[in-house]
């Protein structure tokens, strides 16, 4: 896959760094988690100590900084201070969410709680809106909308076909690899596929990605690695976050930030149809009523 610079902004740093982490060469990863440990040391770090203290070449820090987006490790620096400096001094407990033996039900609650925040908050920093706007435009050109997910992300496909289907549009999920292929293989180019894989490297989300795009579909992919496989197939790709230290079941993180993304691209639609979007929503409610 060929490997696209992003575009950094102050404030996304960290987030950035922990969505390409899966895809970062083994010397880019062991800079990484040394940043992600010790941000506040590496903003007063020249390169050499970088180098001595990572264990890595110095080229090999400039081209991971230039991965993300940088000129170099001093434009990098920059942006992380500036980062750092707007976080609250408290923040750092956004990482220090594991629940232990001695919780009780109220500080779990409360745990899960910051957790959730930090998702939507890392959601946030790492969608592109310009392209959060451009999928919420397809799906309302388009003749039918398919999304494609398995295991815990084919639940969210499920629950995106029913918001989108109750606001009038031609929607279907399909979880089941066969389905999804066979569905995928027939589609036309007013179509649009979008496959739902946090990792990105769902073999099964991906090929139905492929399938759809060879036959002339628009696709999108909603994952939190924007350089994972399943982003080789898709037109655009909107980015989930994923900061949850290693709460048990942690996979609510996931889950709440892709369904925030969808229910973005559902207010978009909703906002630019209002009336329209009442009427629909009115009328399934009413057929749903006993």
């Amino acid at each position: 896959m060929v490997m696209q610079h992003i575009p950094a902004k102050a404030g996304k740093v960290l987030d950035m760094m922990g969505s390409l982490h899966e895809s970062l060469t083994p010397s880019a990863r062991r800079i990484s988690d040394f940043v992600l440990a010790n941000p506040a040391e590496v903003t007063k770090l020249s390169i050499a100590e970088l180098s001595h203290t990572a264990n890595v070449g110095e080229a090999t820090i400039i081209r991971f900084c230039r991965t993300l987006g940088f000129k170099g490790f001093q434009d990098f620096k920059m942006e992380l201070a500036i980062e750092l400096s707007s976080h609250s001094k408290n923040e750092k407990s956004i990482l220090d969410t594991d629940v232990t033996p001695e919780d009780d039900a109220e500080l779990i609650g409360q745990k899960l709680q910051t957790t959730i925040n930090s998702v939507l908050a890392e959601t946030l920093n790492l969608l592109d809106f310009t392209t959060l706007e451009k999928v919420a435009e397809q799906i309302r050109t388009s003749r039918a909308v398919y999304f494609f997910g398995v295991g815990s992300s084919g639940i969210t496909a499920e629950d995106a076909k029913n918001k989108f289907m109750r606001i009038g549009y031609n929607v279907d999920a399909l979880t089941n690899n066969h389905f999804m292929y066979m569905k995928a293989a027939l589609l036309q180019p007013d179509d649009l596929a979008i496959g739902v894989s946090h990792s990105g490297s769902s073999a099964e989300t991906a090929k139905a990605l492929k399938l759809a795009k060879e036959t002339g579909a628009k696709t999108v992919a909603i994952t939190h690695n924007p350089r994972s496989t399943i982003t080789e197939h898709a037109d655009w790709v909107l980015v989930n976050g994923n900061r949850q230290g290693k709460l048990q079941g942690d996979s609510i993180g996931t889950k709440i930030s892709q369904l925030f993304v969808l229910d973005l691209v559902y207010t978009l639609l909703v906002r630019d149809d209002v009336s329209g979007a009442q009427v629909k929503k009115l009328k399934t409610t009413k057929a749903l009523e006993s």
